[in-house]
């Protein structure tokens, strides 16, 4: 079986983990199409560009770089023709203009064609997006991200092959309990995402600020919210802002936490997707706190703490009993590693993929 997924998410090197898992599979010939890099902001992140093991990557061009929902793989027909997949999985939403020009071709070649949605919330989009996601629905079988994001799809008439699959997991050696020294009886707080306002960073800025003793928090990073979250924390020596850090290295960053937060409170029309840091940080051994808000309690489930969106004061009662009680702490550490080792590593990630693949390539024949 020949399977040839694009996705910009692999400009990131920690993404090709699950590569190498499903290029284990004897029977799965995977090649990959990735973006030689991804403009967001403004700024260009050049791909990382681990050596393949077990499949075959090309490093291409984007049209519309940046255009979450307007760009598309340029030279993706042409590598398709070339190499005659099977399954072409687009890893893309399926309004976007990526997926509905991939799916076109892979139905014009006699190819399969597969997307994958995160889209939690009910949403009719306006044209041309609709249009885009009429089409793709029409054509493509779909592996999402949630029990939520299938039945929004199945709201919208998708009557095909649906297979509910997070797109990420983690490789559980590399993320690993590896606790760092640190400074006796100082608390060490840290959050990793993006630095915007759905994020709610400011909303555990307030908590920390408002615990009081000695505690830094590590914000690992970039974004447009950056600004304002470095005035409103001008006064608080202990946070201090990480910046962009490389994937590689992000073990490291957990591993130098006591407790990881991911704050999300959201925006109209979006909420946390999956929240792939927490499922980092929970192999890591650090205990998790996470806002009750999208899909967010439902990945931690009864391995972390769950505190109200938004709520700076509930936080901050939750952060004050985590340091007080080590005991908590490691009763968390312990549960959270145990729950990715269970549902979220990049094995059990890559083997259900290749299930569903399979499933779709037989569906052909």
């Amino acid at each position: 079986m020949r399977v040839l997924l694009a996705s910009k998410a692999l400009v990131v090197g920690a993404h090709h983990d699950k590569l190498r898992a499903l290029g284990a599979n004897p029977d799965l010939d995977l090649m990959a199409v990735a973006p030689n890099r991804w403009v967001e902001q403004g700024r260009a992140q050049v791909a990382e560009r681990p050596s393949p093991l077990g499949y075959e990557i090309v490093y291409t061009p984007l049209a519309l770089n940046g255009r979450y929902h307007l760009f598309w793989f340029r030279r993706l027909r042409q590598i398709m023709r070339r190499f005659r997949p099977d399954v072409l999985h687009i890893d893309e939403e399926p309004y976007n203009l990526a997926t509905a020009i991939a799916c076109r071709d892979a139905v014009r070649y006699g190819v399969r064609p597969v997307f994958f949605a995160w889209q939690n919330l009910y949403r009719r989009y306006p044209p041309p997006f609709r249009w885009l996601e009429r089409y793709v629905l029409e054509r493509a079988d779909g592996i999402v991200g949630s029990e939520a994001a299938g039945d929004v799809l199945r709201r919208k008439g998708h009557t095909r092959h649906i297979e509910v699959i997070p797109q990420f997991g983690v490789d559980p050696q590399v993320f690993a309990p590896r606790p760092q020294p640190r400074e006796p009886g100082r608390f060490v707080v840290g959050y990793a995402g993006r630095l915007i306002a759905a994020k709610g960073v400011d909303v555990l800025i307030r908590a920390v600020g408002s615990i009081g003793g000695d505690v830094t928090l590590r914000l690992a990073g970039t974004g447009p919210a950056e600004p304002d979250l470095r005035r409103m924390s001008g006064a608080m020596p202990g946070v201090v802002f990480e910046g962009a850090i490389p994937s590689a290295d992000m073990p490291s960053f957990f591993n130098g936490l006591d407790v990881f937060v991911l704050p999300t409170v959201g925006r109209r029309g979006w909420t946390e997707q999956f929240g792939r840091a927490a499922v980092e940080a929970m192999a890591c051994g650090v205990p998790t706190v996470v806002a009750n808000t999208g899909e967010l309690p439902q990945v931690v489930d009864e391995a972390g703490a769950i505190v109200p969106t938004g709520d700076a004061h509930a936080l901050a009662e939750v952060l004050k009993q985590l340091r007080g009680d080590t005991t908590r702490r490691e009763r968390l550490a312990v549960a959270g590693r145990a729950h990715v080792l269970e549902r979220y590593t990049t094995e059990a990630v890559a083997d259900a993929t290749a299930a569903f693949y399979r499933l779709i390539a037989d569906g052909a024949r």
